[in-house]
């Protein structure tokens, strides 16, 4: 199993996912490289989801010589996926290569970088956009963003996904990086999600940044050209 249980987060642990992150952390990766590997770690963690999250079931298929038993995933067309915009926008492509039908949502959220983080390692939130597609008691959710610093974007992300539905098969935060303290925060604040990660970074400096981190996800330009 590529999946971790690390108390706070599951930790994906899949061979081509750190990878594909050690690539992403390089500052000398490009922008255009950047994007896509983006686009391939969302991928390869839609898959782990599935593998590590979702139930099959066997049914008959007729092959062309004569009827066998297969084995189908359960619950492929009841996803959605929920895009924190900017950042997570080739993440969320690459997960749409994963669930190619997922519904699809996005919340344009950011933290106020001019007011500074708090004592206590908040920042206030910005929610500028809201736009979710309806929810169903079978539907699995996947909330994405790459980085989960501080946790106060996805803490208040995830009061709008709740606000809109409160029944759900289940409830997943997808992350390329994560600082141990916004996985506290975010699990305390929303126990009922499962918190997904490709690493658990070792802090946040005291502008509420991930260390090391691998750069602005969300500003191609903090690549270099």
């Amino acid at each position: 199993m590529t999946i971790e249980d690390r108390d706070d987060a599951y930790l994906i642990t899949h061979a081509l996912a750190t990878d594909t992150l050690s690539r992403l952390r390089d500052a000398e990766t490009e922008q255009v490289a950047f994007r896509k590997g983006l686009v391939k770690l969302g991928r390869i963690c839609g898959y782990e989801i599935i593998d590590g999250a979702m139930e099959t079931e066997y049914v008959p298929v007729e092959t062309p010589l004569a009827e066998t038993t297969g084995e189908r995933v359960k619950g492929l067309d009841d996803v959605v996926i929920i895009n924190v915009l900017r950042a997570a926008t080739p993440f969320v492509e690459g997960l749409l290569k994963a669930f190619p039908r997922a519904k699809q949502g996005v919340i344009s959220a950011g933290r106020d970088e001019a007011a500074g983080m708090t004592d206590d390692g908040e920042f206030p939130i910005t929610i500028d956009y809201v736009k979710l597609p309806e929810i169903r008691p079978e539907d699995t959710v996947i909330v994405a963003d790459p980085m989960l610093a501080t946790g106060s974007t996805m803490a208040a992300v995830l009061d709008h996904v709740l606000d809109e539905a409160d029944d759900f098969e289940d409830l997943f935060v997808l992350s390329a990086v994560s600082a141990p303290a916004g996985l506290v925060r975010v699990s305390e604040a929303v126990p009922e999600a499962d918190l997904l990660t490709v690493a658990i970074d070792d802090h946040l400096d005291d502008d509420g940044f991930i260390v090391p981190g691998l750069g602005d996800a969300g500003d191609p330009s903090s690549r270099t050209a």
